[in-house]
């Protein structure tokens, strides 16, 4: 096992390496924001809009199975996770304030690629046996690239999805959601890994329409609490807000010292932990987001994607940086207690601690809120992320073998939840890394080859004097 271990590593290290994935992600979003013209920037108060206020398209001959909102909640139910809590408090800690100004690169770049995949997706989806949308990576790129180029990058990507999920989108939430209740109550782990099992059950069963219902319901209120709560220990400690991003931004080409003192961080380091982490909350390139975008009833695969790139962007600019700022300025990051801390229960402890030194500045009564309430954010983040990732999976293999697997895999994926809340399973996070970077590399390399598409449709949409009115009539466009 040790040795399986040492050569997982070698593989992360050289997947998430300076020559793989690194420099893939970065020049993919470069030259697609360069393409797209900066849209992510130009055209994001409509996309907000379209996202928030507007929902959904109103129309007889829309194809699609739930409204733009509930695609958008699909998909920030799978990437609000642990990752929001864990992932960048292991970032901070590990490769130091510097970390957060990658996870922004990745977020503001990956808003471009989030912008491209759901077009794509919603573009070449296709309609099941059932009548249902099925789009996303495998799909876009068998369709959009020609011979054995694209069904070699589609298969590789819904093998490796997956089995991704039940490594990112399963084990490691279960685990997360039995240790957090397990410290907060002293539950027995195996009681919470059952009735995590019935909840997810319940859910699950109901296919997609199932898990929009109940993602547009928690969603928003999980991320608006957790938004608020930030804020509150933020406000506490205003006075260190401009320090800490002056930090921020010095030791992003630098590196520094991590949590407890540890060695100076080296510059890849710090680059490697800011994008693998922002990548394990956002999952910008992954393509993920692009099978939730294709359940979406419009026949307009633009505005979708307006939509879509929304959830990037409140995920990482907003509730990781708010996240990340609240480590800093607090100081934890620094804690000497938290060097012997290995793993994801590093990232936990950090957060926790910003959180109780936030709340007992305010009132030392107060201070024990905060384990409490990072319990239960991660609780609802984690169970969110196992409902929206059953989906990726599900649909990974209805493409690689039809709907006659469908009811086996929700049953497996169901048995798994048990699995992972009553293991010891920190070697899934490795796992799950590596599975995170073997399926973004050929959508990396789908959504280059495709970037002419993209631009065309992207063109096209806002040439039309009426983009601006979700009502008007203008051409569907079909994969």
């Amino acid at each position: 096992m040790d040795l399986l271990l040492d050569m997982a590593g070698v593989l992360s290290g050289i997947v998430w390496g300076p020559l793989v994935l690194l420099p893939l992600l970065l020049v993919t979003g470069v030259y697609l924001t360069i393409r797209l013209r900066a849209l992510q920037f130009t055209r994001l108060a409509h996309a907000l809009w379209l996202a928030l206020v507007r929902r959904e398209e109103v129309g007889e001959d829309l194809r699609g199975d739930i409204s733009h909102f509930q695609a958008l909640n699909t998909a920030l139910a799978a990437t609000t996770g642990v990752g929001n809590i864990a992932g960048v408090g292991l970032a901070i800690g590990l490769g130091g304030p510097g970390a957060l100004f990658w996870m922004w690169v990745t977020g503001v770049l990956g808003m471009a690629t989030k912008y491209s995949e759901a077009l794509l997706g919603v573009k070449y989806r296709v309609t099941d046996e059932r009548g249902e949308q099925a789009g996303g990576p495998m799909y876009y790129l068998r369709r959009g690239l020609p011979g054995g180029l694209g069904v070699l990058l589609g298969c590789s990507f819904a093998v490796f999805g997956a089995v991704a999920a039940f490594g990112i989108g399963n084990g490691t939430q279960a685990n997360a959601v039995a240790e957090a209740v397990n410290d907060a109550t002293g539950a027995d782990q195996r009681a919470v890994g059952v009735v995590l099992m019935l909840l997810t059950a319940v859910v699950v069963l109901g296919g997609i329409k199932g898990i929009g219902r109940v993602a547009s319901a928690v969603v928003p209120f999980m991320i608006i609490g957790f938004v608020l709560m930030n804020l509150l220990v933020l406000a506490v400690h205003h006075d260190r807000i401009g320090p800490a991003f002056a930090l921020v931004l010095g030791d992003a080409f630098t590196g520094t010292s991590a949590a407890g003192g540890f060695a100076g961080a080296t510059l890849m380091y710090v680059i490697r932990q800011g994008v693998s982490r922002g990548i394990f909350s956002n999952e910008s390139g992954m393509g993920t987001g692009a099978i939730a975008a294709a359940a979406a009833r419009t026949d307009q695969p633009v505005r979708q994607a307006l939509v879509a790139m929304t959830q990037t962007f409140v995920d990482t600019v907003i509730m990781l940086t708010l996240t990340a700022m609240m480590i800093i300025t607090t100081g934890v990051w620094q804690d000497p207690d938290a060097a012997g801390v290995e793993g994801s229960d590093k990232g936990v402890l950090l957060t926790t601690s910003a959180m109780e030194a936030g709340l007992g500045r305010i009132s030392p009564d107060l201070a024990g809120l905060g384990p409490v309430f990072v319990a239960c954010a991660v609780v609802v983040f984690a169970y969110t992320t196992i409902l929206g990732w059953a989906y990726y999976g599900e649909r990974c293999v209805v493409y690689l073998v039809g709907r006659s697997l469908v009811v086996p895999y929700r049953l497996l994926f169901i048995a798994v939840v048990y699995v992972g809340a009553t293991a010891q399973i920190d070697a899934v996070w490795l796992f799950s890394d590596i599975a995170n970077g073997l399926m973004a590399l050929p959508n990396l390399i789908g959504l280059l080859l495709l970037s002419p598409v993209v631009v065309a449709e992207t063109r096209k949409f806002f040439a039309h004097p009426d983009w601006r009115d979700p009502d008007a009539v203008m051409e569907p466009v079909r994969g």
